[in-house]
């Protein structure tokens, strides 16, 4: 448990410092744009809180040197190999000029370091055919490579709303460090509760009122953490079910695949080009801004707080399961059919205003 102390009391310190000095730093590192597409806050706020929860990892892991050497060595390697992903999002987050295939680049940079410096590579996804494929070494590199590069990715999609992004990050690294509990994996398990300890201390900060928000830089490197904790995990336990990582993480990926299908297929667009249609705004413009009308600022940081809770919920829906039949792929299976269907009948039940009752909350006066 001290991982996730260390990493919470670094990470709190770091975005005090990052809040309170503001002034030198935020004609840089804050989000001036506060009409943009995608952009719900009422005034500019530092986007670098990444930066906090890298020290606090950081600080968190090293500190094992001292009476674990074997745990410090693997978390060394985990951290140099997340680098190249904080980087690239950290650098958009102060130059704003960073587009989204560098990013990617970046995240599929360190997906390689971390494969190549653990030879961990996904060899099999327990489905039947595709795994043929996935035996051909340079499939499987690039196939790895890509998966993490898509869950850092998505995890930055869904970063919309304070504390969103993190908390389901949070929720998932929980689950992961139980199950590396129930097997023994002790540096699965540190990690994990690592992460939890530094989103914490960033999350003091963020939410309700959003002081500070965590950036690309931030949202990548979450999103990197939990994918290759994932992958680590499956393949140093063969008990662990390749499917059990993919349910967790379920939420993040099925909102990057439905938002594909929207801008191409639906759209005939780019599917890089911002819109202001995902789930969470969804609910954000059809839920939570009819309750809470106002336009008045401390009004609008209420309505965007106010936003994540149900897209926490909707994470347990597969977070739950997935713990439950962590060893049962046909389980797990079956578990991320039914979460798409609900995911897919919900997203056009708001956008038809045919909201379900249970998610409306009385109007504010």
């Amino acid at each position: 448990m001290s991982a996730i102390l260390i990493a919470f009391l670094v990470s709190t310190v770091c975005c005090l410092a990052l809040i309170r000095y503001q002034h030198l730093h935020g004609h840089l590192s804050s989000d001036h744009d506060t009409e943009g597409i995608q952009k719900f806050h009422a005034s500019p706020v530092p986007r670098v809180g990444g930066i906090a929860i890298f020290f606090g990892l950081t600080a968190a892991l090293l500190s094992y040197f001292i009476g674990n050497y074997y745990v410090a060595h693997f978390a060394s390697l985990l951290l140099i190999s997340a680098i190249p992903c904080f980087a690239i999002g950290l650098l958009e987050d102060l130059t704003k000029k960073i587009g989204v295939k560098e990013r990617l680049a970046g995240a599929f940079i360190s997906a390689a370091l971390c494969g190549y410096l653990f030879q961990a590579w996904l060899g099999n996804v327990q489905i039947f055919g595709f795994d043929t494929f996935l035996s051909i070494p340079a499939i499987s590199i690039i196939f790895t490579c890509f998966s993490v590069a898509g869950v850092a990715n998505a995890f930055n999609l869904i970063d919309g709303y304070h504390g969103l992004s993190s908390v389901v990050a949070a929720i998932i690294l929980l689950a992961l460090a139980y199950v590396a509990f129930q097997v023994g994996d002790a540096p699965i398990l540190i990690c994990a509760f690592a992460g939890v300890g530094a989103i914490l201390g960033f999350l003091l900060w963020n939410y309700p009122k959003g002081l500070i928000f965590l950036g690309d830089g931030g949202a990548y490197l979450i999103g990197f953490w939990v994918a290759e904790l994932s992958i680590l995990l499956v393949l140093r336990n063969d008990s662990v079910s390749k499917w059990f990582p993919l349910l967790l993480c379920f939420y993040p990926i099925f909102e990057t695949l439905f938002t594909i299908y929207r801008r191409v297929i639906l759209k005939r667009g780019s599917a890089g080009i911002p819109d202001a249609a995902h789930l969470h705004q969804v609910i954000y413009k059809r839920v939570v801004r009819w309750a809470v009308g106002s336009s008045e600022e401390h009004l609008q940081t209420q309505r965007n707080a106010m936003t994540a809770p149900y897209l926490w919920l909707l994470s347990c829906l597969t977070v739950i399961p997935a713990l439950i039949f962590w060893r049962n792929h046909i389980a797990l299976k079956i578990c991320a059919g039914l979460f798409a269907l609900t995911y897919i009948w919900l997203y056009w039940a708001i956008v038809r205003f045919k909201t379900p009752k249970w998610l409306l909350v009385s109007k504010s006066k």
